[in-house]
């Protein structure tokens, strides 16, 4: 799931969860992997994922006066070479995270980051076997929903930037994609969470992190134009 910013504090375990919202169980298998690690993978291992970055920003048509300054300042990040898409990137590194809608399109799926008990999109660090962005985004949603047959579109709907306390402190930029759960998906919470729930665009859960809510506008408009395609 994306870090909370650097200054982020945890706040009162007071939140809003849905009814629909699944606690993680103890005992319950982890469903994500765990982190590969900070050091960098080798530069091979990551081109073909900063190549395609690159294309796809350059192509892409802002969503927002902030998404295209957050745009414009990871294309320059970009320019770092393939180290920008990892996370031993100490200025910044390019994430991916997701807004998964339901096949009813009247529900949105959040988890309750299990350190700083806030809500947040799924989503986090591309590693070394990704490709895409989307694809990196789609690996996330998969490993922390639980859900097979997430169908991604592959034209991202948001770019945000913000502080994260990796390698010391650091920047995630952050490009988010919209994603479709199959009908009768059933959610599994990861290790990375504490919990994971499903909630109206309008009765969104609280506390929640910044950043969540300029997702809503262009994924929902991104899902109203039919713009899902199969997944890369």
């Amino acid at each position: 799931m994306p870090d909370a910013p650097a200054d982020s504090t945890a706040p009162p375990a007071d939140g809003t969860p849905s009814v629909d919202a699944v606690p993680a169980a103890a005992g319950t298998q982890p469903v994500g992997a765990a982190p590969a690690g900070d050091a960098a993978p080798p530069v091979d291992s990551t081109a073909a994922l900063h190549a395609d970055a690159t294309a796809v920003l350059t192509r892409w048509e802002p969503t927002s006066p902030a998404a295209a300054e957050a745009r414009d300042r990871t294309l320059a990040l970009l320019a770092a070479g393939p180290v920008a898409v990892t996370r031993a990137h100490r200025p910044g590194h390019v994430t991916a995270s997701v807004l998964i809608v339901d096949a009813t399109g009247e529900r949105l799926l959040f988890c309750l980051h299990g350190k700083f008990r806030q809500w947040v999109q799924l989503g986090g660090h591309c590693e070394p076997t990704d490709r895409t962005l989307a694809g990196a985004a789609l690996r996330e949603a998969t490993e922390e929903s639980g859900i097979t047959g997430l169908r991604i579109d592959p034209v991202p709907i948001d770019v945000d930037i913000h502080p994260v306390p990796c390698q010391g402190g650091s920047f995630h930029h952050d490009v988010r994609f919209a994603v479709v759960a199959p009908p009768g998906a059933v959610e599994r919470v990861s290790d990375e969470s504490e919990a994971l729930g499903w909630f109206p665009p309008d009765r969104l859960p609280t506390p929640r992190l910044g950043g969540v809510d300029q997702l809503l506008e262009p994924g929902l408009a991104a899902l109203r134009r039919g713009l899902l395609r199969p997944a890369p």
